[in-house]
C-alpha cells in the first residue's frame, strides 16, 4: 500500500541531521513509489511518484547495483521487467563495485566528458547551499550529456523495454535523470522536486555509507565543516536553483535536449509520447 503523499513529503523533508528510524522508513521504502530490490537501495518507479504523468513500470532509478542478491536480480528482471541498466558512475566507482552481469539485461556505461570534480564546500555555505547545488548540477548535466542522450534514445526507440538508471547513491546524478524524464513527461515543478527529495528517505538505510562517500568526495575534515551539512541535505530550494539556472542557460530541460543533445523536435515529441503512453 502506497504511503499518503502528504506523509511521504513530510518524511522526505526530514533534516539530514536527524536520523529516520527504521520503523519509519521501512514501510515507506517497501511501497510505491519505492520498490524493494534486495541488495540495493533508493529504488523507485518514476511513474509512481506522486502526481507523475510518466507511465508506470517503464523508467526506474536506484542506488548502486553492485550488492544485488540473487533475489534482487530476480525482482529486477521479473517483477520490474528491466531490460537495460544505465550506469552513471565514474570509472573508479565502477572498479570498486562493478555492476553484476544479469542474463537478459543489457548494461550500458558511457564515460563522462571529464572526470567528476570535487564539490567546493565554500559554495554550499550560504542559505541552504543553493549556489553550490546550482554549480554542481550544471556541471553534471553537461558532463554526462552522452548518458542522457543514450537514455533518451532508448525512450525514443525502445518504448517496450523497461530500464533502470543508477549512480552510487542514486541521489544526485540519478536525480538529474529523474528530473529530466519527469520534466519531458510534463510533470509539475513540485512533483519533480518531490521525486528528487525522496532520496532523503531512500538513502537512509545506507546513511553512514552516504556520509562517508560525501566526506571522501569533498575532502571534508569533519561533518561540522561549513558547507558540508548543506551538501548532504536535500532541500527543494536547491533543486529549484538548479532548474532556474538551467532555464537561463539552455531554456530548461527541453532546450537542453534539443540544443545541447541535438534531438529534433520530432524526436522530442516521440520521447514525450513514449514516456506517457505505452
Amino acid at each position: 500500500m502506497a504511503t499518503a503523499t502528504a506523509d511521504l513529503v513530510k518524511l522526505a523533508e526530514t533534516d539530514v541531521n536527524s536520523a529516520i528510524a527504521p520503523e519509519q522508513y521501512g514501510p515507506v521504502i517497501t511501497s510505491a513509489p519505492f520498490v524493494f530490490v534486495d541488495g540495493t537501495f533508493n529504488t523507485r518507479d518514476l511513474g509512481l511518484v506522486p502526481d507523475s504523468p510518466l507511465r508506470a513500470n517503464y523508467a526506474f532509478r536506484s542506488g548502486t547495483l553492485g550488492g544485488l542478491t540473487d533475489n534482487g536480480k530476480a525482482v529486477l528482471t521479473g517483477k520490474l521487467g528491466v531490460k537495460r541498466v544505465f550506469d552513471l558512475r565514474s570509472p573508479e566507482e565502477r572498479t570498486s563495485m562493478p555492476d553484476p552481469s544479469i542474463p537478459g539485461v543489457e548494461n550500458t556505461w558511457i564515460q563522462s566528458s571529464r572526470p567528476d570534480s570535487k564539490p567546493i564546500l565554500d559554495r554550499f555555505v550560504a542559505g541552504e547551499g543553493e549556489a553550490g547545488y546550482e554549480e554542481m548540477y550544471l556541471e553534471v548535466i553537461e558532463d554526462y550529456a552522452g548518458s542522457w542522450k543514450a537514455i533518451l534514445e532508448h525512450v525514443r526507440d525502445r518504448p517496450q523495454d523497461p530500464f533502470l538508471v543508477h549512480c552510487t547513491a542514486g541521489r544526485d546524478r540519478t536525480g538529474i535523470y529523474g528530473g529530466l524524464l519527469l520534466a519531458l513527461a510534463g510533470a509539475s515543478e513540485d512533483a519533480i522536486a518531490t521525486d528528487w527529495q525522496l532520496s532523503r528517505i531512500g538513502t537512509e538505510p545506507v546513511r553512514s555509507m552516504l556520509l562517508e562517500f560525501a566526506r571522501k568526495g569533498t575532502d571534508a575534515y569533519g561533518d561540522d565543516q561549513p558547507g558540508f551539512y548543506n551538501l548532504v541535505n536535500l532541500k527543494k530550494s536547491c533543486w529549484r536553483a538548479f532548474v532556474k539556472a538551467l532555464e537561463k542557460q539552455y531554456g530548461g530541460f527541453e532546450g537542453f535536449v534539443t540544443g545541447k543533445l541535438g534531438f529534433s523536435q520530432q524526436d522530442l515529441e516521440k520521447i514525450k509520447k513514449n514516456l506517457t503512453r505505452a
